[in-house]
């Protein structure tokens, strides 16, 4: 049986994916190789020739992703700051832009000793799971309301507890609670949130139209009616001196810095933009009396 180069396996995937639309075609083809591989994307080029059979699989799921299916479906994981998330079916994907988010997080709490830290809309666990990882002196509470997501939620929690870290406090509540977590009023030091955010009849990605729990992605007319709750459960959880740091859609960097100023017990109110110079997240300091 005849080897073939990886490297035309790898090209032709980047063929497919970019007449397909996919909008990082050589990525996605050397994230795709490397899986079917087992071994790092950086490790591709010390694999010059493979069998057939390698050849095949790449192809399958290269057809795969040309159908839009996500790529992290495909390998089974998602990143956020050092760990990998295990995601699939029915649980949002977390994005590249939620390093930012998690980063400020890591940043605010360096001067805090055992800190609390809640992350609402947890979905697969990304932020709670990053940050009990960073921290492993924190008391991690993570809240979501959809049992799927749950269920994600706890396999990625085991993961992490079986690799040394600290374990996560799971709830199973409703961030439009007025009663969430009324045992941690006054307590949290951080409070994070990448909520739904996308204003409905906002077109998608079909990756996201297509793969990502709807109630996951879409929030009202405007984008806001998750994040109004978020605004009031900060206001009320969070310690003096807390934080609060908000994920939303690129068109609410006024509007949500405009909603955390509503409550006279936020301050330093700011919203933080990417690379790109879009906005971001917006995020709030608790006054201190």
């Amino acid at each position: 049986m005849t080897r073939q180069p990886l490297r035309v396996a790898i090209l032709e995937a980047e063929r497919i994916l970019t007449e397909a639309g996919v909008a990082s075609p050589r990525t996605d083809a050397e994230l795709l190789a490397a899986h079917v591989l087992g071994v790092a994307r950086g490790k591709l080029v010390l694999v010059p020739l493979v069998d057939p059979s390698t050849v095949d699989a790449i192809g399958k799921l290269v057809a795969r992703r040309a159908k839009r299916e996500p790529l992290q479906h495909l390998v089974g994981e998602a990143h956020l700051g050092p760990i990998a998330l295990a995601v699939g079916p029915g649980v949002f994907v977390p994005r590249p832009e939620t390093e930012l988010l998690y980063e400020w997080g890591v940043s605010v709490l360096a001067s805090r000793a055992a800190p609390v830290i809640v992350d609402l809309c947890t979905g697969s666990g990304a932020l709670a799971l990053a940050l009990a990882h960073a921290r492993p002196d924190a008391v991690v509470h993570a809240v979501d309301v959809d049992p799927t997501a749950l269920a994600w939620t706890r396999k990625n929690a085991e993961v992490r507890v079986a690799a040394g870290d600290t374990p996560i406090r799971l709830h199973a509540a409703d961030v439009t609670d007025p009663d969430l977590l009324v045992d941690l009023e006054g307590k949290v030091d951080l409070l994070v949130c990448n909520p739904p955010y996308v204003p409905e009849g906002t077109e998608v990605p079909t990756e996201v139209s297509d793969h990502d729990p709807r109630h996951a992605v879409f929030s009202g007319a405007d984008g806001l009616d998750v994040i109004r709750h978020v605004v009031a459960a900060a206001a009320r959880l969070l310690a003096p001196g807390g934080w609060v740091g908000i994920e939303h859609d690129d068109t609410h960097g006024e509007s949500v810095p405009e909603l955390l100023a509503t409550r006279r017990v936020l301050s330093e109110v700011d919203d933080r933009v990417d690379l790109a110079g879009r906005a971001r997240f917006a995020v709030a300091r608790r006054r201190d009396s």
